[in-house]
């Protein structure tokens, strides 16, 4: 079964467009074809038939699946297409614990609703699921809201309202707990890249291990924010450098004798910030 997901960009594509398949493989780190919402409800049929016809083109390790939500007329339809290719990791829209086991697939938990959210621990406690992702729209909807992010005219327009901020910390706790990865949600504004720079940005310090996204124009954006500096790399050096230094009982900075605490630059260093350092490095390997 799947264990990890692609990243750190990845781009959601209709399953009914098959004629963008390798161009979005190409693009990005990884795939969502979207059997979902993406697809109008009458399409639906040509979908399924065109992700197993066109879908041993892509890479099943850096492809996802999305599949309507279990209870819906075409959730075990979307199954049994997802089960006639070679794709073994799907994503179930619109997740919540009453989700079944869906033997021998990999899911990453769209936690999109108030139960989903709610529900996040214990899906991300669950073998089977190998990362949560959250989403902003479909959770306001289920709450009879009319809108995730504050419009013009209100505090921080175009910034997530409160109850879409906690819905996203909720996700990731969950996720991390568990030891699984967590997916930021898309930025529906296109042509906003400023805004999803900084949204991407704040993504990858917080610990989440991709962001999701519904156009190629955001990849780039969303790989940049992800990438470190080359300041941050030499940082995380020589912090580990020092650590090293330090636990061999050499110059590295003070308290030397064992107390896995010592400081670098004037600023303490303990294993958290070790622990940032090796995130840096690991992200800077790609």
């Amino acid at each position: 079964m799947p264990g990890s997901i692609p990243g750190p960009a990845l781009l959601f594509c209709p399953a009914d467009r098959p004629d963008r398949f390798a161009k979005a493989a190409s693009r990005a780190d990884g795939v969502i074809l979207d059997l979902e919402d993406a697809v109008a409800p009458g399409a639906r049929p040509a979908a399924r038939e065109a992700l197993v016809a066109h879908g041993p083109a892509l890479l099943p390790e850096r492809t996802i699946v999305r599949i309507s939500p279990p209870g819906t007329p075409d959730h075990e339809r979307d199954l049994a297409a997802v089960r006639a290719t070679s794709f073994r990791t799907v994503m179930v829209a619109k997740a919540d614990a009453s989700l079944p086991v869906l033997d021998g697939l990999g899911v990453v938990a769209l936690c999109e609703t108030a139960a989903g959210v709610v529900d996040a621990p214990a899906l991300a406690r669950r073998d089977d699921v190998v990362a949560l992702m959250w989403g902003a729209e479909d959770l306001v909807a289920s709450l009879g809201g009319a809108s995730s992010r504050f419009g013009p005219g209100e505090r921080a327009p175009g910034a997530y309202r409160d109850v879409a901020r906690h819905a996203r910390a909720a996700v990731l706790l969950a996720a991390g707990a568990a030891g699984k990865q967590a997916i930021d949600a898309v930025h529906l504004d296109i042509d906003d890249l400023d805004g999803l720079r900084a949204e991407a940005a704040d993504a990858v310090a917080s610990g989440f291990a991709a962001t999701a996204c519904i156009h190629p124009r955001h990849v780039a954006a969303i790989r940049e924010a992800y990438a470190p500096t080359p300041d941050e790399v030499v940082r995380a050096e020589r912090i580990l450098a020092a650590a090293a230094g330090h636990e061999a009982g050499g110059a590295g900075g003070a308290g030397a004798g064992g107390t896995g605490v010592f400081t670098l630059d004037g600023v303490m260093v303990d294993e958290p910030v070790l622990r940032h350092a090796r995130a840096v490095l690991e992200r800077a390997r790609g």
